[in-house]
């Protein structure tokens, strides 16, 4: 028997749950994309992007993914041979690390492993050996979508202001903007890259890069920077074609529009304060069942160091592929797999999962996706401690 038969909840870290709101905006046939409204509507986009990444800097608009955005960034920061120092928290700065190399970037790892955060320590003393400054940027993610690692970017500042290290700070946030907290310019990020498909809340298809003036100046001689990629014309454009090197991608631009406004209706604090309540929700359920099952653990063990918008967790292989397999299939709640932890041909790749809380979601589809995995526990007799649903919900009350 399957109860499924309703509507259902995608729970993996993206792409995330779309509001109904930006599906309406999005239900319309092509516009002039010369001269009228989708012109004046796309004007109004700007200061709004801005204003989620915390930024009075520029912006430039990419019709691609979250990979996408780190090849835009990618061209736009470096020159063949530049070197980049890259910190790896998990599947997904390793992945931006290959990206720039396979660019023709000469890039150094700083590889903390999948269930640690950033060591500033080694940071520092990384950027302190590089005396003659060759090292032109530092890469890393704020969140890591497959560990849920979070990096303080505050600190990762400091460390890097305390080596008198010149090098630009980007930050891939397309797991985190729009979830956790992100204060571009106060932070003193030169670069920010993310997509719309995660905590922006728009189907995928679109990427965005947010770069400073100092970032705009140190970086115009860069010769990886092809037309397309170019994120002057785009940041600059003169004319609209411009903003996206040929033709808009009207349909997204609509959605992404309607989702702004619901985030600005929100208002950013509260929006970051809800993915960190609805976070604290699963951890608290992840505790009470791992005090019954030991096997049951969140991937990362200090909550300083998760992030808001997505929780990384193990049960056991190949318990956590079987409880994934019921929540969707008896119950019409879909989470993540655990990926990154383990190649798919390992048979510990079984034994992780992940469940998003991002974008539009809301104590009732947080505390709903957990009473289906706890049935799910309960069906196939996996262990688990006594008390989650009620702490999770107690977390939630506190709050609210």
């Amino acid at each position: 028997m399957s109860l499924a038969n309703g509507r259902p909840y995608l729970a993996i870290p993206g792409p995330s749950v779309i509001p109904d709101r930006v599906l309406q905006a999005m239900h319309r046939g092509s516009p002039n994309i010369y001269e009228g409204h989708l012109i004046e509507m796309v004007a109004s986009l700007w200061p709004d992007l801005r204003m989620v990444a915390g930024t009075t800097g520029h912006v430039a608009m990419y019709i691609g993914n979250g990979h996408a955005g780190w090849e835009a960034a990618n061209a736009n920061l470096f020159s063949r041979g530049d070197k980049a120092l890259v910190l790896a928290v998990g599947q997904f700065g390793t992945s931006w690390a290959n990206s720039a190399r396979a660019m023709g970037v000469d890039v150094e790892v700083l590889d903390f492993g999948k269930s640690a955060p950033a060591d500033m320590n080694r940071v520092e003393a990384a950027l302190r050996a590089d005396s003659g400054h060759k090292i032109k940027a530092v890469l890393t993610t704020q969140v890591d979508t497959a560990s849920s690692i979070k990096t303080d970017i505050p600190r990762l500042r400091a460390a890097m202001d305390a080596a008198g290290h010149p090098a630009l700070l980007a930050v891939d946030c397309i797991a985190s903007l729009g979830c956790d907290e992100f204060r571009m310019d106060e932070w003193g990020v030169d670069v920010t890259v993310a997509a719309c498909q995660k905590g922006l809340m728009t189907p995928p298809g679109l990427a965005f890069v947010w770069f400073s003036e100092q970032a705009r100046l140190r970086c115009a001689g860069a010769d990886l920077a092809t037309p397309y990629w170019a994120w002057g014309p785009r940041a600059e454009a003169e004319e609209f074609w411009q903003l996206w090197n040929g033709t808009a991608p009207t349909t997204h631009l609509y959605g992404l529009r309607e989702a702004l406004d619901m985030l600005h209706e929100e208002g950013m604090p509260q929006v970051w304060n809800r993915h960190r309540v609805l976070a604290g929700a699963v951890w608290a359920a992840f505790d009470a069942w791992s005090a019954g099952n030991p096997a049951i653990a969140m991937n990362v063990a200090d909550p300083g160091d998760r992030g808001w918008s997505v929780t990384a967790a193990r049960f056991g292989a190949p318990h956590a592929t079987r409880l994934r397999d019921w929540c969707e299939t008896k119950a019409g709640v879909t989470l993540g797999i655990g990926l990154g932890m383990a190649p798919s041909t390992d048979p510990a790749y079984h034994g992780f999962l992940r469940v998003a809380h991002m974008g539009h979601v809301n104590a009732h589809m947080t505390l709903g996706a957990l009473g289906v995995m706890e049935a799910g526990m309960q069906a196939l007799e996996i262990p688990y401690g006594p008390g989650a649903l009620a702490a999770a919900v107690k977390a939630v009350a506190a709050a609210a």
